[in-house]
């Protein structure tokens, strides 16, 4: 049987009036989305912590523990606050800081004598990331001072001990050298060269938008007509069933993709992302819209009130924003985890955007998500269709 053009087009077109008449979807859809890409991409633009606060306390006041503070205290990651005496174990939560670092008495001296002693660290480990973050920079910080030391102590050698130094064999004095001298790695940072992480979490802020958006406002399209009555005049009409749920999508099909656009727009104009392969993107974009509006659309003809279908759509948002690999990657949710992460239209969506736009990957790479988000996009539009017979009869 062959769908009407006409008849999609007169459910196409009350839907629109629908959503012109509502004020508050309007506002959802107009404001939002790029109100929500800017809070995004402002909060996940840079990862490294900064203005961190912290208790610095020199007990030692030797030239080295004075000379290592003032470095401290010219560095960005901490925001430090002295301290005259933080005691045993500082408390953090009533000195409201995140770190306290404790320069002991005889550190200055320790460090001529060969045996320098640690420097407490405390660190508030409620926020595992942070932690091992702040640690790493200080640690940095300390290997900084180290090097410093070092070439000090080697400028400050007598010249009889450089004239002695000058007669051991090259491959000895190579060697020595070779121990004083920080070991470095010359790394290469492939696909994300400038390790911006606004450009990986982009394919994240597009579907988690897109998707809030899309299922909850399609949920409540075939529920809000069976609330108001409407529903079953529209079934004993001559429509079919194919008709009804083309209509119905249409709307939301157009406005979404005039959406994508803004967000790419507000994403590369203000955070200076850039997107590669545009129709491959649209393709994807496409492919995850009608999976999403798909899902939305299923879960309203399931729904028998408006509450309800919000309800359903929260219950399978809530678990897809945090197992679908939007913001970080899917390798660190256990193995269990993530394959129930597979079944989440959004991770596919991820994967296949990142494959695009920041490897520059081939279709062999992420054909298998396109596949998934298109056999979704038609499990869930006969799904609906299915719902809807039964109503019918």
């Amino acid at each position: 049987m062959r769908l009407s053009r006409q008849a999609i087009g007169s459910v196409a077109m009350k839907e629109f009036i629908h959503i012109y008449r509502d004020w508050r979807i309007l506002v959802l859809l107009l404001i939002l989305p790029p109100v929500f890409t800017l809070i995004f991409g402002y909060a996940f633009e840079t990862t490294g912590s900064s203005d961190v606060p912290a208790l610095l306390e020199n007990r030692d006041h030797s030239p080295e523990s004075d000379r290592f503070v003032r470095q401290l205290l010219t560095e960005t990651t901490f925001k430090w606050r002295m301290a005259q005496k933080i005691g045993g174990r500082p408390d953090l939560l009533w000195e409201q800081v995140s770190a306290a670092l404790i320069v002991p008495e005889g550190w200055g001296a320790s460090l001529k004598n060969g045996d320098p002693i640690p420097l407490p660290l405390y660190l508030d480990g409620s926020d595992t990331n942070t932690a091992s973050e702040l640690e790493g920079r200080i640690q940095e910080s300390l290997g900084v001072f180290q090097k410093k030391q070092l070439e000090a102590t080697v400028e400050g050698l007598p010249d009889e001990v450089i004239d002695l130094a000058k007669k051991l064999p090259v491959a000895v004095r190579k060697e020595f050298v070779s121990a004083m001298s920080q070991w470095t790695l010359k790394a290469h940072v492939l696909y994300n060269p400038e390790e911006r992480f606004i450009d990986y979490v982009v394919p994240g802020i597009i579907g988690i938008i897109l998707q809030l958006l899309t299922v909850t406002l399609t949920a409540c399209t075939i529920a809000r007509e069976r609330e108001s009555g409407t529903l079953y005049q529209l079934m004993v009409t001559s429509l079919r069933r194919g008709e009804i749920v083309i209509g119905k999508i249409l709307p939301y099909l157009g406005i979404s993709i005039l959406l994508i656009l803004v967000i790419m727009v507000v994403a590369g104009w203000n955070f200076h992302v850039q997107f590669h392969q545009p129709f491959v993107l649209g393709l994807i974009c496409l492919l995850f819209l009608l999976c999403s509006l798909g899902l939305g659309l299923l879960i309203s003809a399931f729904s028998r009130t408006q509450t309800q279908a919000i309800q359903l759509s929260v219950f399978f948002l809530l678990p897809v924003f945090v197992l679908s690999g939007a913001f970080a990657p899917l390798e660190q949710l256990p193995l269990p985890i993530r394959y129930l992460s597979e079944c989440f239209p959004l991770t596919h969506f991820c994967r296949a955007f990142r494959l695009v736009n920041l490897y520059r990957a081939g279709p062999g790479f992420y054909s298998g998500d396109l596949v998934f988000l298109f056999l979704g996009a038609i499990a869930t539009f006969f799904g609906a269709a299915l719902l809807l017979k039964r109503l019918q009869e």
